[in-house]
């Protein structure tokens, strides 16, 4: 019997895609049993795509009709409808685990956020729900695959969806200010008297202050969801704990790079993704 009672060639071709992402994310869910992880590359799948459109070149015109189809897909999975490889593997993974349609509609409209318009500075409370949906609601469903609904998952989503998403915008400066893009929430910038424009921003000499602050609101998110695991199902936190290790890991490269040379890229080498995998891909 295949992986969540799916067509081989649903599965073949929702793995294909994941791989062609060119992402550790392939390699990372390859230690959960083969439903669970199937389950995973199909909601990465549905991720990848909601953000394609998002971050594609076609006009607002055609991006929203293209989300808006894709929130009528998710509330057809509960039904058994599906018109493509990933939803058919969407529709059997929902039948199999507890995952919440409110989640995938979440995601979707994240990606809405991001595409009616440039989110440049947002206030704190905009940022945080820009998060939830990008991130955490994508955490709510993968804890879920991964084997645990306790609202002790959900704690750890919560903290760890935050955690992994502000260490991307930290990261991401440079690419999303070529994108006429700022994420950093507005009342640390004009604490610290920063301009909004993104170019402007990341010039000025008091952004390192920002960042820096930015980062230990990452670092806390990351401290809140080790707390929560240790609440739950531990062999069902295994690819949350490889996650949260493989992202602080890259928050300490950005804090070590600093703030000034920003179109450097900070990526973990390999010999440090390999020592990662082991240490907790198999704890």
């Amino acid at each position: 019997m295949t992986p969540l009672g799916a067509a081989q060639a649903d599965l073949d071709a929702v793995t294909a895609l994941v791989r062609a992402a060119g992402t550790s994310f392939y390699r990372g869910m390859r230690v959960l049993p083969p439903d669970r992880r199937h389950a995973m590359y199909a909601i990465y799948a549905f991720c990848r795509i909601v953000d394609d459109i998002a971050d594609g070149d076609d006009d607002l015109a055609r991006k929203l009709p293209a989300l808006d189809a894709w929130h009528a897909r998710v509330a057809g999975l509960w039904q058994g409808a599906s018109d493509g490889p990933v939803t058919r593997v969407l529709a059997r993974a929902v039948a199999v685990f507890p995952l919440r349609e409110a989640d995938f509609h979440a995601v979707i409209d994240g990606m809405r956020m991001d595409c009616e318009a440039a989110i440049v500075a947002p206030d704190t409370a905009t940022l945080d729900l820009y998060c939830d949906r990008v991130a955490v609601a994508v955490g709510r469903l993968s804890v879920r695959a991964f084997g645990d609904a306790s609202p002790a998952a959900d704690e750890v989503a919560h903290g760890l969806g935050r955690a992994l998403q502000l260490t991307n915008i930290l990261r991401d400066l440079h690419e999303d200010a070529a994108r006429g893009r700022l994420y950093l929430p507005r009342e640390l910038l004009d604490a610290a008297g920063v301009p909004h424009d993104p170019h402007a921003a990341l010039a000025h000499p008091a952004l390192a202050e920002v960042c820096a602050q930015l980062a230990r609101r990452a670092h806390g998110y990351y401290a809140d969801a080790a707390a929560a695991m240790c609440r739950c199902d531990r062999r069902a936190m295994r690819p949350a704990r490889l996650m949260g290790a493989t992202y602080q890991a890259i928050l300490a490269r950005v804090e070590r790079r600093g703030w000034r040379d920003l179109a450097t890229p900070a990526k973990l080498p390999k010999w440090q993704k390999l020592w990662i995998a082991l240490r907790y891909g198999v704890a």
